[in-house]
């Protein structure tokens, strides 16, 4: 069952394996020591020490090994701007000898070098072009086909510098007999390449009468791939020819390139057309190009891939540029299509390479989604792109949510108060577990928060806006827990805008935290700078002065005067970032003195870094104003002097104070370029200092709209408070004083009836009751009318009042003579008195009869009462219910109400008065009767 090698008691078989394997690992080591140079080789490959650049590159061209060679032409952009007139008399000649007969290596090691040299400016051109062009043109139609179109970019890069005759001579001539069929297919494909660099450098006449005819040649070459790329190539003719040639000459050219057998001469021919629509007219627009298109969309479905993915890259451009010459039944038979172009290859399957292609269209369509927008009108997003939209930023394939973020932000600015329609997208991105996502979608952060941020009034009080802040979170976490730094920087750098769309207590509850824990934990420098500047910036831009006081006593608590150097090393990192970012005066107050006192710091990496900034803060101080700090910064200086012992910081010291004494701050201003850089910085300082005072003015009245919308509010609610007091006291009263009249006067007829029925009761009982008596009862009776009568009943009763004082003056005058000439018997005044008593009676029924309704009177008043005070409470319920401008009105009404009651009130207790009133007159008038009977009698 087991192999004989395993069988085998051999330790090193059992332990490595058969020993054809090791002979194997034996075989692939000895290259490995083949390959180390000997003595001899190392002493081929020294060169003496003594020579310079321009020697030692001539000798290492002219003896020197293949490897050596090809260091030295790929050094040669670095020769030529050290020394350009050597270079090209001594090192140049000789690296056109080396190419003659170089392999592949030398050749694009050359073609890269010249090219570099000529796209960057380093020569000038008129000077040294006719070395660099012989030997470019010289190896134009090397056999290589990867070396013949290196040296075919030099030269159209060499175009673009050259003068007119020059290319006239050099370049167009050898063109002329190069497109011949005899010659070879690169040749003719170079050809058309030049031709198209070069027409738009010449004059409008000599391109159509020189290179027009050969560039038509060209477009019936019968190879299919100079047809192609000749057909790429009008469009440089059309723009240098005009508007005019192009349609007489060119459009009816590229027509009939379009009905071509070949699929890509098709495709470039249609693609050329895209190309020059502003330069075709409407007509032509109409009858040409909107028939091409709408075919090349109904033949595309079931065409090759390569038509449709070439469609879908001009579909934005193709509808953008004929929205005008299309009917409605073609605007949507076209946005019908680009929908169905972004849901491509998602419900079939198929091969890798259409897997491949189905993608591209994807990622084409992410591209033309916001010219899409602009034809369909950013309007009908919702119903006509909007699902299209989402299917792309929720895509399977990475490369296709890349490509819908970096698009992202123009769609939101399209969208303008419709943004939050893509809320939902934004939060998928940001979300994403692919990095390559979020990165593009970090490259235009700022423009996408800020459509969103600023377009969203109410975005603070709407719920979407947590969930927007915490997906930018999450979006931090997750790639500051990746290993790609770069990203978390520029992820840092780009939420620095947030400063400015944030209010400040949102960024200094859910932002700040984070940003000072990556500045006091990452620890990747890069980062953590970007860190402390995001944390600068966060600082500068806030209005709240107690946050922000905050925010500095946390940098100088748990940095500046942090256990860990590490942590004093980071507050240096933000002195530096806050000098750029805030204005002298800020920096000065909040910054400089702590840092000036890490001076003192035991750990010398911390006083290396001090000595490293002092040119910075030094020049952040002007004189005179800052004179005790300029101070404080030399006794600094001296102390290092004095005492370091470290000799690192004692060399950077020394290299600082040397720096700092050419920085003279009394020296007048002179005009050079030092002088314009400072003035420069000045201006910049200033601006910053009045964008600082600004924010402060921004602060001071932001604090007195709130404490005015404090105290208002504060007024409202003790006016409110006071109408209902008023409100309730007024009810009360009112109540209070009908009440109380009407008790008045109840009370005051009990006390009447109890003092007439005493008397009443006290008269027979009484053997011979004296005149004297009689008015004084009468007057009290009357008095007792109480503040319930009414002065017209006053009114009416002062003639009673006097008549029936002047019969009882005159009874009491008459009563004694009458006593004294009575002869009449006892039984007589008996009997006289009983039929007075009999008559007393009679009238105290009536009176009863009175009295009785008189409560009937007051028990009506007090449902009355009763049902007023029902209605009140039910007045008092409804004001709660009812809103805060109707209470005045209600107030009112119920003021009226209170009115109508206490008329009401009053005329009942009119009535009940004259009732009184006139059951007082019947008994006066009885009583008097009756005493004029008796009289009459006696």
């Amino acid at each position: 069952m087991f192999s004989s090698t395993r069988m085998n008691g051999n330790p090193c078989s059992l332990l490595y394996g058969p020993l054809e394997e090791l002979q194997e690992l034996a075989f692939i080591e000895r290259p490995i020591r083949r390959s180390l140079k000997t003595a001899e080789e190392i002493d081929q490959l020294t060169v003496d020490e003594d020579l310079n650049d321009i020697e030692r590159a001539v000798y290492l061209l002219s003896v020197g090994q293949e490897v050596q060679r090809v260091s030295v032409i790929s050094n040669l952009p670095s020769l030529v701007r050290q020394n350009p007139a050597e270079t090209f008399r001594r090192v140049v000649p000789k690296v056109r000898d080396v190419l003659n007969g170089a392999g592949a290596e030398i050749q694009l090691a050359a073609a890269a070098s010249f090219l570099t040299i000529l796209q960057d400016d380093i020569i000038l051109i008129h000077t040294h072009t006719f070395s660099i062009l012989k030997t470019v043109l010289l190896h134009l139609n090397h056999r290589d086909t990867v070396v013949s179109n290196a040296w075919l970019e030099t030269l159209l890069s060499a175009i673009n510098a050259l003068p007119k005759e020059t290319i006239k001579q050099e370049v167009l001539n050898p063109l002329l007999y190069q497109s011949q069929l005899s010659h070879s297919l690169l040749g003719r494909l170079a050809t058309c390449r030049i031709l198209g660099k070069v027409a738009c450098k010449l004059d409008t006449h000599l391109v159509k009468k020189e290179l027009l005819p050969l560039a038509r040649s060209l477009c019936q070459d019968v190879e299919l791939e100079v047809r192609a790329c000749m057909c790429r190539q009008l469009e440089s003719f059309a723009r240098a020819t005009g508007v005019e040639h192009t349609r007489n000459e060119l459009l009816p050219e590229l027509v009939e390139l379009a009905r071509d057998e070949e699929i890509s001469v098709r495709l470039a021919a249609f693609d050329t057309i895209i190309n020059l629509m502003e330069m075709i007219d409407g007509d032509d627009r109409l009858h040409v190009v909107v028939p091409m298109v709408m075919s090349v969309c109904e033949v595309s479905s079931q065409a090759d891939e390569a038509v449709v993915a070439s469609l879908s890259f001009q579909f934005g451009k193709v509808c953008s540029g004929l929205a005008g010459s299309l009917l409605d039944e073609e605007k949507g038979r076209l946005l019908q299509r680009f929908k169905v172009l972004c849901v491509a290859g998602l419900q079939i399957e198929g091969n890798q390479a259409d897997f491949n292609e189905a993608m591209l269209i994807r990622c084409n369509c992410c591209y033309n989604l916001p010219a899409m927008m602009v034809f369909a009108d950013p309007a009908h997003f919702l119903s006509e792109l909007y699902p299209s939209f989402s299917s792309l930023c929720c895509d399977p394939q990475v490369s296709v949510r890349r490509s819908a973020a970096a698009s992202f932000h123009q769609v939101v600015k399209l969208l303008s108060s419709n943004v939050h329609l893509v809320h939902k997208e934004l939060l998928a991105l940001l979300q994403d577990e692919a990095l390559e996502v979020l990165d593009a979608l970090m490259n235009h952060l700022e423009e996408t928060l800020e459509a969103v941020l600023s377009r969203a009034e109410n975005l603070v009080l709407d719920n979407k806006f947590p969930e927007l802040l915490s997906a930018l979170l999450q979006a931090e976490l997750k790639v500051g827990g990746s290993l790609r730094w770069r990203l978390h920087e520029k992820l840092l750098q780009h939420y620095s805008c947030l400063a400015r769309l944030l209010p400040g207590e949102v960024l200094v509850q859910h932002f700040s935290p984070r940003i000072f824990t990556i500045l006091t934990t990452n620890k990747v420098l890069p980062v953590q700078r970007e860190a402390a500047r995001t944390f600068c910036t966060f600082l500068r831009y806030n209005r709240n002065h107690e946050q922000r006081q905050e925010m500095m006593e946390r940098l100088i608590q748990e940095l500046a005067q942090g256990r860990s150097y590490w942590n004093r090393l980071r507050f240096l990192d933000v002195c530096e970032m806050a000098s750029e970012i805030f204005s002298r005066k800020y920096f000065n107050k909040y910054f400089l003195i702590t840092a000036l006192e890490l001076v003192q710091d035991p750990v010398a990496n911390v006083r290396y870094k001090l000595c490293q900034l002092l040119p910075r803060l030094r020049s952040s101080l002007r004189l005179p104003a800052d004179k005790q700090l300029l101070q404080q910064l030399n006794f600094c200086v001296q102390k290092i002097l004095g005492r370091e012992k470290d000799k690192d910081v004692v060399a950077t010291i020394r290299k600082t104070v040397l720096e700092l004494d050419k920085m003279d701050l009394a020296e007048p201003y002179v005009v050079s370029l030092q002088f314009n850089k400072r003035q420069e910085r000045d201006l910049l300082d200033q601006k910053k200092e009045k964008e600082e005072n600004l924010l402060l003015e921004m602060e001071q009245l932001e604090r007195q709209q709130t404490e005015g919308k404090l105290n208002s509010e504060k007024h409202m609610e003790r006016k409110r408070r006071d109408s209902k007091t008023s409100l309730l006291a007024v009810k009360s009263m009112s109540v209070s004083s009908s009440g109380a009249t009407l008790s008045s006067s109840g009370k005051e007829m009990r006390k009447a009836k109890l003092s007439r029925s005493r008397s009443l009761s006290s008269q027979p009982t009484k053997s011979k009751p004296t005149n004297a008596d009689r008015p004084v009862k009468v007057k009290d009776f009357s008095s007792m009318s109480g503040p319930g009568r009414s002065p017209m009943s006053m009114t009416k009763d002062e003639p009673l009042r006097t008549a029936h004082f002047s019969t009882t003056t005159q009874s009491t005058s008459s009563m004694p003579v009458l006593i004294r000439s009575n002869t009449t018997s006892l039984l007589e005044r008996t009997s006289i008195l009983d039929h007075g008593a009999s008559s007393l009676d009679h009238r105290d029924h009536r009176t009863t009869t009175l009295d009785h309704r008189i409560c009937k009177m007051e028990h009506r008043n007090n449902m009355k009462e009763q049902i007023t005070g029902t209605m009140d409470q039910r007045d008092l319920r409804t004001a709660t219910i009812d809103k805060r401008d109707q209470r005045t009105s209600t107030l009112d009404q119920r003021d009226h109400r209170t009115s109508t009651l206490d008329q009401h009130s009053k005329t009942r207790e009119r009535g009940c008065a004259i009732k009184d009133n006139q059951s007082r007159k019947l008994s006066i008038n009885r009583k008097s009767n009756s005493f004029s009977v008796q009289s009459g009698r006696d």
